[in-house]
């Protein structure tokens, strides 16, 4: 997206936040128009599929309008909602047993620009740090490092059972500030 582009749909976008209808439906048909490009690059020969995926993500932005931070580029943040939009899709299509007609599939159906993936850490990171010790390092060593529990076990002189524990009471409490963040 070009940059006077970028200006203009975050100054349409946060006009809209401020009660300017006009603005708020001036955002949406170009937003839906950029997201439409988008899905339509990924999901080759399925237009309705990505035009669900288009009022979907529309639909998410507005529930997660709250989340959005001027300081960073609404594009990012926009695209983040759409690509996290996709993967939802292509994983109930894999569920379902049917096949999603995506010629190419390569690292940029799921790639993030590079600040996407540092603001995903950082939120991790700031997430992680509210757990107790023992829960935060079982899910760095098991989940984050992709060590197996024994060489976790090996690496904390804990137990098998108790990193599995951990592990597993510190994804549970995880899940729960992610929906605290959500709704603040």
């Amino acid at each position: 997206m070009a940059a006077s582009d970028e200006s203009q749909l975050q100054a349409l976008f946060l006009k809209g936040l401020a009660g300017d209808a006009a603005a708020h439906r001036a955002f949406l048909s170009a937003a839906a128009a950029a997201l439409r490009a988008y899905f339509r690059n990924r999901l080759r020969g399925a237009a309705e599929d990505a035009e669900d995926l288009v009022q979907e993500t529309l639909i998410a932005v507005h529930t997660k309008r709250d989340t959005f931070d001027p300081r960073y580029p609404l594009s990012a943040w926009l695209y983040a909602i759409a690509r996290y939009r996709l993967i939802d899709f292509v994983r109930r299509r894999k569920r379902r047993g049917v096949a999603v007609p995506i010629e190419d599939a390569d690292a940029a159906l799921f790639s993030a620009p590079a600040q996407d993936a540092a603001e995903a850490r950082r939120d991790v990171a700031q997430l992680l740090e509210r757990l107790p010790e023992k829960q935060r390092r079982a899910i760095q060593l098991i989940k984050i490092e992709q060590k197996s529990v024994r060489e976790a076990a090996a690496i904390t002189g804990w137990s098998e059972s108790d990193l599995k524990v951990s592990a597993h009471r510190g994804l549970k409490r995880l899940a729960q500030l992610f929906r605290e963040e959500e709704r603040a």
